[in-house]
């Protein structure tokens, strides 16, 4: 009874043979569904504060390799995309210096702001122990 009933490694009749293959169609439906929402979230994420930058005939800076801080119309202090008080700032930002220690500190600042208020804010950069600090503005249109 070589081929009797002791067999568990052999082959039965009928068995249908197992299959290793992926769903493909559900695995791109994900795919996509996950693009659709990056593609729709992307945008909001990297809008920051919203402040009307003044303009001038200079090289542009690109913000997004050090620190930002940001002060709005209403005079509101944002440090990268945080609100704080003026005092709070004075003390927060030597603490994120100190910690982060930033490859840039850049300065944008509504253009409706006054101008103590931006002075204020560059002197408690200069007292943290930051040297170089770049003044974002938007590039002047040309004038035909």
């Amino acid at each position: 009874m070589a081929g009797g009933m002791g067999g568990g490694l052999g082959r039965r009749r009928g068995a249908v043979p197992l299959t290793a293959d992926i769903n493909v169609t559900s695995l791109v439906d994900v795919a996509f569904v996950l693009l659709i929402i990056f593609m729709i979230t992307a945008p909001m994420l990297s809008g920051g504060v919203d402040v009307r930058l003044p303009r001038a005939e200079a090289r542009p800076l690109k913000a997004d390799e050090g620190l930002v801080v940001t002060v709005d119309r209403s005079g509101q202090i944002f440090l990268d995309q945080t609100a704080v008080s003026y005092g709070d700032f004075r003390v927060a930002f030597q603490a994120v210096v100190a910690t982060r220690r930033p490859s840039g500190v850049y300065l944008r600042a509504d253009r409706a702001v006054a101008y103590g208020d931006v002075v204020r804010v560059l002197a408690a950069i200069r007292a943290a122990g930051v040297q170089d600090v770049g003044l974002v503005a938007e590039d002047e249109a040309p004038t035909p």
